[in-house]
């Protein structure tokens, strides 16, 4: 199945069914009156997050959704059918944007999460709702409202706890193969991955899901190589796994590239709890491994671990720190509700 993250779609309402003007026509009764019935509503258009799905690659195939039409009133009081509802089934972690692709109308977050897009038009009435003392054989019926359409794009943003960071041929798809049942790419050549995977990774009874994204380098916020676009797919993770390649020529530039990439991007990622891994140590000779972990600690100011995804020393140790990580968020997370409750005041 191919991966596509960013999808425009069109979208209609259904319009309202117009009310029926009609008089109740019967042998021996003379005064029958009108009996026009109402019109049915119009569809909506809905969009729902399910589970399942990774992928938008369905609106490649079919970018118009239309809601069904009410039904027109008729004689009899009979109110006309409302038109059927039509749902937008989507991943989970889809934000749907309107058309100036600025605001967001609706971030789906949960398997079952639901919004109207699109509200169908209301019915029209018939002449049974006109009718009145001074007018006993009104003529008059309202027309359904029409539809609304409007164009949305849907952006998916992958859930994950951790996400993988680092320049081409940083070694983060041996990471996640190594680690988890996901089988990506793996070549020695840059730019092996060409879409966001996502793995489940255990450690010590706990899982966790690490989404791994195509590497970046220097000027991807400009659009150099694949561009900064996939880094929307970390947005939403609690932690953030650093890759350095011990192998090249100078980890530190190689450290600050993806930094300055990530503070060029915004949207808080800077921020977000790193974890420095000093990758393919399986290469480098123990004063190697001090030299550039020691030097490495300096420009990050904090620890660097060390680790080596093809033989798996040290791999352990770093899914420990990540799952660290992710406890002490989701621990946040539910605090964050209950601090709420207590300042609510009815």
């Amino acid at each position: 199945m191919k991966f596509l993250d960013l999808a425009k779609v069109t979208i209609r309402s259904g319009s309202g069914g117009n009310g029926c003007v009609s008089f109740r026509r019967e042998k021996f009764i003379e005064y029958g009156g009108p009996n026009g019935g109402d019109g049915g509503n119009g569809g909506d258009v809905i969009a729902e997050a399910v589970d399942g799905l990774n992928t938008l690659i369905d609106f490649r195939y079919q970018q118009h959704f239309f809601a069904q039409n009410g039904r027109a009133g008729q004689g009899s009081q009979k109110t006309g059918a409302d038109g059927d509802d039509i749902i937008l089934r989507v991943p989970v972690g889809t934000e749907i944007i309107d058309e100036d692709e600025e605001t967001v109308i609706a971030d789906l977050t949960e398997v079952g999460q639901r919004v109207v897009l699109a509200r169908g038009g209301n019915g029209g009435w018939g002449n049974l709702h006109f009718k009145s003392a001074t007018n006993q054989s009104p003529r008059r019926a309202n027309p359904g409202q029409p539809g609304v359409e409007r164009q949305i794009w849907l952006r998916l943003k992958l859930i994950a706890d951790a996400g993988l960071l680092g320049l081409p041929n940083a070694g983060k798809s041996t990471f996640l193969a190594a680690t988890s049942n996901a089988r990506p790419k793996i070549a020695d050549y840059p730019f092996t991955t060409l879409a966001p995977n996502l793995g489940v990774v255990g450690v010590d009874n706990v899982e966790f899901v690490v989404a791994d994204i195509p590497g970046l380098i220097e000027g991807a916020s400009e659009g150099r190589g694949l561009g900064d676009l996939f880094l929307g797919h970390v947005e939403r993770c609690a932690v953030l796994l650093h890759l350095v390649d011990g192998t090249s020529g100078d980890p530190m530039v190689d450290y600050r590239t993806i930094i300055g990439e990530l503070e060029a991007y915004g949207g808080g990622l800077a921020e977000k709890p790193r974890v420095t891994v000093l990758n393919k140590i399986d290469a480098l000779d123990s004063e190697e491994r001090a030299f550039l972990a020691d030097e490495l600690a300096a420009e990050t100011g904090g620890e660097v671990m060390l680790m080596s995804g093809a033989t798996g020393e040290g791999v352990t140790e770093v899914l420990r720190a990540l799952r660290a990580r992710i406890d002490a968020d989701r621990l946040r997370q539910k605090q964050i509700p209950e601090e709420e409750d207590k300042t609510w005041q009815p």
